[in-house]
Order: C-alpha cells, then sequence, then structure tokens
C-alpha cells in the first residue's frame, strides 16, 4: 500500500524525523484557514499517489492566505496521470540551500535491504539513475544488523555529503531505518531532503509503500486507507480475501495460481489482436480451493465490472481437482442468478479433469463454452468479447 505524502510524513515525524509543519484540506476554505492560522508562506501540495505533482502544477509556493486559497482552486480537482487531486497538503514553506536524496528498500533482485543516497536531491531519481549513476550511492542493508551508527555513517561517506550536514543526516538514516522496519516498509524514501539557511536538515517530501502481507501485524494500518480513491471492484474483492487487480480490458480472468493467471493474461492479449484489440479485464487468482463460495465470489466481481463482455476461467486442477472446481462452477452460477449474464469461456486440465468437463457438459448452462487447450480457451472469449 502506498501512503500520501502528509501520511508519510506523519508516520516521518512519529519516529523523530524532522519534518515541516503542515495540515491537510479539501476546499479552498479549508487551505486559507490553515495559511492564515500559520501566518507565513506556504505551500500548498496535490496529494495524488504518483510523481511529477511540480511539472504538472500541483505543488505551489504561496506567499499569504489568500493566494493560497486562489492556488488552491486550481489544484483541487487536477489530474495528474489519472490520479484526480480530491485533497492537498498545506506545509509551512522552507527556504532551501541545498537537496539531497535518500531512501530505503527491498532490493529483490539480490534478496536484500538497500539504501541509496545522493547529494543531489529534487530531480527524478530515476533520470539521475541513468544519466549519472555515479552521483547516486547503493549500500546494501544487512537485514539482521539494520542501520545503526555505523551503517548510516558509511551510507552518508559513500554518498560523499559534506562535513557539515554529516552527522544530521546520519541520525535521520537511523530513525529512517525505523520507520522502515516498525511499520513493514518496502520503500522509505526522502526526495528532496533539504538544508536550509540556517543549517536543519529536514524532510520536504516523503514516500512510503507499507507490505499489505504485514497488515496482520499494524491494524492500525487499516486507517491510512482511502477507500474513496480506491477501485471499488479491487476493494469489494479485497473484502472478500480475493487476488484481485483490475486491468483495462475487456476479457474477465479467473485462474488457480499467480503464474498460470499471469500466462493467462498474455495469452488473451495475444489471441485478442485477431479480435479487434481485445484485452484481459483482471487478475484474478482464486489460489488452491475453488469452492462454489469462491467461484461466486470471483465471478460477482468480475461480472460487475461494465467492461466485461466475456470471462475466461483457466483452472489446472492439483490439490483442488477439476471435478471439484466444475461442481464449483455450476454452484456459482446457481448461486448469481440472474448476474451471471455474460458468456464463460472454462477450460480445466489436471487433476480428474474427464470428470469436471463431464459435469460441465451435463449441467449444459447456456453461458459456459467448455475449451479443451488455453490458446482454445483465449481465442473462444476474446472473439466473444468482440462480438458483444
Amino acid at each position: 500500500m502506498d501512503l500520501y505524502e502528509y501520511q508519510a510524513k506523519d508516520l516521518f515525524a512519529a519516529h523523530g524525523v524532522p519534518v515541516t509543519k503542515g495540515r491537510t484540506a479539501e476546499t479552498p476554505e479549508e487551505v486559507e484557514a490553515i495559511a492564515t492560522e500559520y501566518g507565513t508562506a506556504v505551500m500548498v501540495k496535490s496529494q495524488v499517489k504518483t510523481g511529477g505533482r511540480g511539472k504538472a502544477g500541483g505543488v505551489k509556493y504561496c506567499p499569504d492566505a489568500a493566494t493560497a486559497k486562489e492556488k488552491a482552486k486550481d489544484i483541487i480537482g487536477l489530474d495528474i496521470k489519472g490520479h484526480v487531486t480530491r485533497k492537498v497538503l498545506v506545509t509551512v514553506a522552507a527556504d532551501i540551500e541545498e537537496e539531497y536524496y535518500v531512501s530505503f528498500l527491498l532490493d529483490r533482485s539480490n534478496r536484500t535491504y538497500l539504501a541509496m543516497a545522493s547529494k543531489e536531491g529534487g530531480m527524478e531519481i530515476e533520470e539521475l539513475a541513468v544519466e549519472r549513476p555515479e552521483a547516486l550511492a547503493r549500500v546494501p542493508v544487512d537485514a539482521i544488523v539494520g542501520v545503526d551508527q555505523a551503517k548510516a555513517e558509511e551510507i552518508v561517506a559513500a554518498a560523499r555529503f559534506k562535513t557539515e550536514v554529516q552527522d544530521q543526516i546520519v541520525q535521520i538514516l537511523i530513525k529512517l531505518w525505523d520507520v522502515f522496519t516498525a511499520q513493514d516498509a518496502t520503500l522509505v524514501e526522502v526526495n528532496p531532503l533539504v538544508l536550509t539557511p540556517n543549517g536543519e536538515v529536514i524532510a520536504l517530501d516523503g514516500k512510503v509503500s507499507l507490505d499489505e502481507n504485514a497488515e496482520f501485524r499494524h491494524p492500525d494500518h487499516a486507517a491510512l486507507v482511502d477507500n474513496a480513491a480506491e477501485n471499488p471492484l479491487e476493494l469489494r474483492a479485497k473484502e472478500k480475501n480475493l487476488n484481485y487487480v483490475k486491468l483495462d480490458g475487456q476479457v474477465g480472468i479467473i485462474g488457480n495460481g499467480a503464474g498460470l493467471v499471469m500466462s493467462t493474461l498474455d495469452v488473451v492479449a495475444y489471441a485478442g489482436e485477431a479480435h479487434g484489440g481485445v484485452k484481459p479485464a483482471n487478475f484474478l487468482d482464486i489460489g488452491g480451493g475453488a469452492s462454489a463460495e469462491v467461484m461466486a465470489n470471483g465471478l460477482d466481481i468480475i461480472l460487475s465490472d461494465p467492461d466485461v463482455k466475456s470471462v475466461f476461467v483457466n483452472v489446472f486442477g492439483g490439490i483442488t481437482a477439476c471435478d471439484a472446481v466444475a461442481n464449483g462452477i455450476v454452484k456459482a452460477l446457481e448461486i448469481l442468478g440472474a448476474e451471471a449474464n455474460k458468456p464463460l469461456v472454462v477450460r480445466l486440465d489436471g487433476n480428474n479433469v474427464e470428470l469436471g468437463r463431464r459435469i460441465l457438459a451435463d449441467a449444459n448452462h447456456p453461458l459456459v463454452t467448455l475449451a479443451d487447450t488455453m490458446d482454445a480457451g483465449a481465442d473462444a472469449a476474446a472473439a466473444l468479447a468482440a462480438q458483444n
């Protein structure tokens, strides 16, 4: 789960990382009231979960409360890369002498944690990594040892921060590591970390991604979820413990196992090229158990998507045999009744496949078409989606 900037900075402050004072607002009038209370120049910053806010006009310097109100009118409702601004952060403006970059992240390719730091912050870090990779220090972090004084000093030395800010950055790195571990994050980033004219180093921006697999350890993280900004289908799927991701397509996908579902997406996308560019509409992995309830929940979510014109159920029977899957599909269609109103192509293979196919054939549901192979099923589902 990615956090908004204001949420990230709240976590930073809770762990002792110095940040600028700020509050969120949803109307220009609220922005004006906050700026008036602060009595100084402020920044009005769009709160969306994407980069490039400044370039899109979503971050504005405001010398007074009246200006803040006017700028807020332009920012609230602003669409930035498909993310509509519904909330802004009003924060005290800080004079900047220098900008730096620091982060901790999960380095999946090397199966470790990684610290990154640069004395050239402010710009897109991806651009810096490509254009001037030598300017970005990368320091592996042992998960057992973590970031203590010695490791923080190693990171600071690798990034070649100037002497007068090193001690402050060392302490900030230690505290950011506390955020990273205590909150079960996969990313903690500050860009920019700034030096002010009075010699203070503060986190001017913040980005945090939390590991959703660790939610059971953090019941407080539920308060960080912005339901209004989440896809409603994904929210419903999450409530039913389904592994679902909405995509921009017309063929609903149900499979058991992430690898099989990913392969199905590719095969459907390829087949769809011959049918007017039809694409997969979702990722849905029902896992090892394809009971009637699980199948009904999955079909209910997919069929609720107005973009879906057909559904491809692609299941390989392993621990859960194909006859159980077939019974699940039949029962699911009974449970859904009239709500099941789009054609389904079903491909079964693996354990008890003949029995599973016979169950579906005997049920003879008007919406169900059987396919012998994944390629044939994908082509049939794409064709049906194009027809509908």
